[in-house]
């Protein structure tokens, strides 16, 4: 039997994918091993978002060759579709095929001899069609990820995301929610809503969004939580809200991207909303769900970003209070408006304003935190962790670990959070 081993970088939505071609390989008789052990083949599926994403892509393809020299090795993802020709160029490198044709992955790699060097990609720009790719078998049985469309058509100035993906393509929604009976009827738990720019579902579909989505995954029996990727502010408006607010599955954990709480930075982002209108979107959800977690990326150190706008930024953050964030200093995308603008920020600066609002978002965080110390919250238990306590998490997306002598994995548990260590709660189990 012939093997193959994938490995992902980047998103939720990579991880998916990744996921649904080994499918197709274990279809097409292939063993999927590990990563580190000699394999036939190797799959390398990329990010591009940052410098850092395409370097550790790179390293990641040498790695693979030097498991196994005889290998054939195929590059799909971000950074291949975007720079094809410099991926190719990496020895060992067999076959480019980006983020279009996955599902063929198998009959174009048979079809390769050791010596091949091909460039399959093509213009993502082009295409407007969803390409199914679905997960049948998951190893974990208590979360799924549901990929439900493609594409961004935002074009945010730093961003290389749009020109890698391609404009919105929506996934019909019959075949989101036969995905979902599948996984209910497996005894999953658990769904993730994921795509490049999930909040524009079903803009390309007439009579679907993802509100409606919403209400119809309400439906399905089984599926108990469903939960939403990271969501951009302008479609949690009143109007959204007050149609997902009865939802009685849907978990009160909103990842909403803010990146500035600076308007003159949010216009040169090519951002299309205002740090006032950001924060009536966040007091929405927070009236509409007390006891949500509202998380969030920021990003430091954009083209031009003065003292002044980093200091309205940082105190915009503290304002919101958010229950978490992920911090990141702007990284310079060939291509994109962000990175031909001469006010580049020096390093150094960057290092700095992110470990300013690092320590200013773990305050916020632990603050957050108090306010369910003393509380029993449901918990949904995913994993041992090496400490010997199980894993799981809340509703409003809290990570609790527990100590407890029976196997806790994919069950859910009434636990009473006791306090707070470094970002994670330690309860124990009250029911």
């Amino acid at each position: 039997m012939k093997t193959a081993a994938l490995y992902t970088l980047g998103c939720k939505v990579n991880q998916y994918e990744t996921e649904a071609m080994a499918e197709l390989f274990s279809a097409a008789g292939y063993e999927i091993v590990d990563f580190s052990e000699k394999s036939d083949i190797y799959v390398i599926n990329t990010c591009s978002v940052t410098n850092m994403s395409d370097r550790k892509s790179r390293q990641i393809i040498r790695r693979a060759k030097k498991t196994n020299p005889d290998s054939l090795i195929a590059v799909t993802g971000c950074y291949a579709q975007t720079a094809p020709d410099e991926v190719l160029s990496i020895d060992g490198v067999n076959i480019v095929i980006g983020t279009k044709d996955r599902k063929n992955i198998v009959n174009l790699i048979e079809t390769l001899e050791t010596t091949s060097s091909i460039n399959h990609v093509s213009d993502i720009m082009s295409n407007h069609e969803f390409e199914e790719l679905q997960i049948k078998n998951y190893s974990d049985r208590t979360r799924a990820f549901i990929k439900i469309q493609e594409g961004c058509n935002q074009f945010c100035s730093y961003c290389v995301i749009p020109y890698a993906r391609g404009p919105v393509r929506s996934r019909p929604m019959k075949e989101v929610i036969r995905e979902i009976q599948e996984l209910a009827s497996n005894s999953f738990k658990e769904i993730i809503l994921v795509g490049i720019h999930v909040a524009s579902y079903g803009v390309d579909i007439e009579n679907t969004s993802l509100e409606t989505l919403i209400t119809e995954i309400d439906k399905i029996e089984g599926i108990e939580r469903i939960r939403l990727s990271s969501i951009e502010p302008m479609t949690l408006n009143s109007a959204f809200i007050d149609k997902i607010k009865d939802s009685k599955k849907l978990c009160h954990h909103f990842h909403i991207s803010l990146q500035s709480g600076c308007d003159a930075t949010l216009k040169r982002m090519n951002r299309k909303y205002t740090a006032l209108q950001f924060k009536e979107i966040v007091d929405g959800l927070r009236a509409a769900f007390p006891d949500s977690a509202i998380t969030t990326d920021i990003m430091v150190g954009f083209p031009g970003e003065s003292d002044e706008e980093f200091t309205e930024s940082l105190n915009f953050i503290r304002e919101v209070e958010f229950a978490d964030a992920h911090i990141f200093q702007y990284s310079r995308r060939k291509g994109t408006p962000a990175a031909k603008r001469p006010d580049q920020i020096p390093p150094e600066i960057k290092e700095k304003r992110s470990k300013i609002i690092i320590s200013e978002t773990e305050k916020s965080r632990d603050a957050f935190l108090e306010k369910f110390i003393g509380k029993s919250m449901r918990v949904l238990f995913e994993r041992r962790t090496k400490d010997g306590l199980f894993e799981g998490k809340t509703d409003n997306y809290i990570t609790v670990h527990v100590p407890s002598d029976i196997d806790l994995n994919d069950q859910f548990k009434d636990v009473l959070l006791e306090r707070n260590e470094n970002g994670i709660m330690i309860g124990k189990i009250t029911e």
